[in-house]
């Protein structure tokens, strides 16, 4: 991979979580969240990565935010391996690295008002400004909120307003990079597609770089660059979005793709079904993590771990791990 224009490398990324039980509540082992992942993000792009629920994704988002310590592996963010620093030194760095939440009530005090929400992220980083309600003000209208917003409380707001008002703290100190974990998941299909049209809206007029987390494909497609698939953890594709939907390479990839619904009346597509269920995160499968449900699966695919490699007669960075990705041809 090119990594000279990379506003963010991580590198062998690992996060593990211990699990706790038995009388004496000791650690009988640990959740692989996100095992020995590796990625770039260029400046400027969208980079997408999607999933089944529990695959590691949002764990991935909340380490590059620097929300996780990392347990190995390294994040460099503009050439600092943030991964080493302490809280004193990482608040400095959380200027240019924010995060839009899912849940745009529970990521908003309901015991403060809009004004006070917005004012709080400038206090923290002693950023006070003469004039801080004309700054909330016209933070507020970038977002397409009125001003008046600045007295009310969040429960007063819709669910789409409530994240234009996350929106809004994220951008307010304008930052390079802002992790979206999953920021429209929360609300209805007609809002979803403003909040989309705002976030490129927003990333065109300051610049900004954006690490979108979802589970929904057609959402992803809409406002990513570039896309990774993950599965128990690991990265098993990865590569520019047009070539994702077009000429998917890994098994799993396809099978999420098979799943968007098709918006043409009477125009079907064949619906994969994979069989069985996804191994639990705490005891993952050797070898290939999703040879359980692979319908291409082999004696290599449960014995060997293949790795993240680029695709033979395939567009320029794309990315599978996958033991047959130069033999397996899909047609979405």
């Amino acid at each position: 991979m090119n990594i000279d224009d990379s506003l963010v490398r991580v590198i062998r990324l690992k996060k593990y979580f211990p699990v706790y039980g038995g009388f004496f509540l000791r650690r009988r082992g640990w959740i692989y969240a996100v095992d020995d992942v590796s990625l770039e993000i260029k400046q400027g792009e969208t980079l997408g990565i999607v999933g089944e629920s529990g695959c590691g994704k949002t764990t991935l988002g909340r380490c590059i935010a620097g929300l996780y310590k990392p347990g190995a592996g390294k994040i460099v963010f503009q050439g600092q391996n943030i991964s080493e620093l302490n809280s004193v030194q990482l608040k400095a760095v959380r200027l240019k690295m924010q995060m839009i939440f899912q849940d745009p009530f529970e990521s908003l005090n309901p015991r403060h008002t809009i004004g006070q929400i917005l004012k709080e992220k400038y206090e923290i980083h002693n950023k006070i400004l003469p004039d801080m309600d004309m700054e909330i003000s016209g933070l507020l209208e970038k977002v397409g909120l009125s001003p008046d917003a600045m007295a009310k409380f969040p429960h007063e707001f819709s669910g789409g307003q409530r994240q234009r008002v996350g929106i809004a703290r994220a951008v307010s100190l304008e930052p390079a990079m802002i992790v979206c974990d999953e920021p429209v998941s929360a609300l209805d299909v007609s809002v979803q597609s403003q909040i989309l049209n705002l976030l490129l809206k927003l990333q065109m007029e300051m610049g900004l770089t954006y690490v979108f987390i979802s589970h929904d494909l057609s959402v992803v497609k809409h406002i990513s660059d570039r896309i990774a698939v993950m599965y128990l953890g690991r990265i098993v594709e990865i590569a520019d979005a047009p070539l994702i939907y077009e000429t998917p390479c890994h098994p799993y990839t396809n099978a999420l793709l098979s799943a968007i619904p098709v918006p043409v009346p009477g125009n079907r597509k064949k619906r994969i079904i994979l069989k069985g269920e996804v191994p639990s995160p705490e005891n993952p499968p050797r070898g290939c993590r999703f040879h359980t449900r692979c319908p291409f699966v082999q004696e290599i695919c449960i014995n060997e771990e293949p790795v993240l490699e680029s695709v033979k007669n395939a567009g320029k960075n794309h990315y599978v791990a996958c033991h047959f990705k130069d033999e397996i041809e899909f047609h979405t």
